[in-house]
């Protein structure tokens, strides 16, 4: 589910500067570990969101994201579809601009939510996969 068109992600991907990575795994060979290493790299700054660690990688983490100290650009979500709902709630707090579920993770009452919110919504996509093939690196 995305209510973006192709074009409209591109300007998402290549204006979005700060992003959270809800469920971002302090353990290397997580996903959520290796995705949210590969968007530092390309030019992001990401905030752990994990209420189970003080710190990943020497960088604090949030236990929310309406806990960060700055605005949020992409809220890229790597929990189970069941913890969308109180995700979009916490992102519709937080101000964020988009609500990006990775794939296989989906849940269209969240993403109705955030939609009517005002947030644009991608769900099950990965955001490298989608960023790479968009040639933005």
């Amino acid at each position: 589910m995305t209510n973006l068109a192709r074009n409209e992600i591109v300007d998402v991907l290549r204006e979005a500067k700060v992003i959270a990575v809800v469920g971002h795994s302090d353990k290397s060979h997580r996903t959520s570990y290796a995705i949210a290493n590969y968007l530092r790299r390309v030019g992001y700054k990401v905030y752990p969101v994990n209420p189970l660690v003080e710190e990943i990688d020497g960088e604090k983490s949030y236990p929310t994201v309406s806990s960060i100290p700055e605005k949020v650009d992409i809220v890229n979500i790597f929990r189970r579809s069941e913890h969308l709902d109180g995700i979009a709630d916490d992102a519709i707090q937080a101000g964020a601009k988009v609500f990006w579920s990775q794939l296989g993770v989906f849940d269209q009452v969240a993403g109705e939510k955030a939609g009517k919110a005002g947030l644009d919504v991608i769900m099950n996509r990965c955001i490298e996969v989608v960023h790479k093939s968009l040639n933005l690196v």
